[in-house]
């Protein structure tokens, strides 16, 4: 099995934010209050507790718009943390449901049509490495099963 890399959001796109910038849809992030799990911090890849001030706000982790460039709403600690580093490791924000959709994408940022599957978080892994041995499928997305929400993108090593 090919290894898997775990990627966060950019440190570049979370400082934007943290020094005062706009969203996907130009506007300032909301700051709301966490109240448990449930608000998985894309940059730290794991979940803001509960009393924490967060970012909520329109993130899209593609270059350019075009029509598959999905865009949503992800939540960013507020205060800076640190980047997600431990790159093989399962990120904790993926424990935290059941399963999440696991799809492809080429190197022109648009999806690979029928990669798309509900994938249960112990098949996560093998499902990405499956994906990245397909000609064609430059990285993967990690996205929740039930509202479409981006988690992380996964890359080849």
């Amino acid at each position: 099995m090919s290894t898997v890399a775990f990627v966060a959001m950019p440190t570049a796109d979370a400082e934007a934010l943290w020094n005062g910038g706009i969203d996907a849809y130009g506007h300032r992030p909301e700051t709301i209050i966490s109240d448990g799990p449930g608000h998985p911090c894309r940059h730290c890849l794991r979940n803001i507790d509960a009393g924490e001030e967060l970012f909520v706000f329109a993130y899209r982790p593609f270059p350019e718009l075009q029509p598959y460039a999905e865009t949503g709403p992800i939540f960013l600690h507020k205060i800076p943390c640190d980047r997600y580093v431990a790159a093989e490791v399962l990120p904790l924000i993926l424990t935290t449901s059941p399963d999440f959709i696991v799809r492809g994408y080429g190197e022109n940022n648009r999806i690979i049509y029928g990669t798309g599957a509900v994938t249960p978080v112990g098949d996560i892994r093998a499902y990405a490495a499956e994906l990245l041995r397909r000609e064609g499928i430059a990285y993967v997305h990690v996205r929740s099963a039930s509202n479409n929400c981006y988690q992380c993108r996964i890359d080849r090593t």
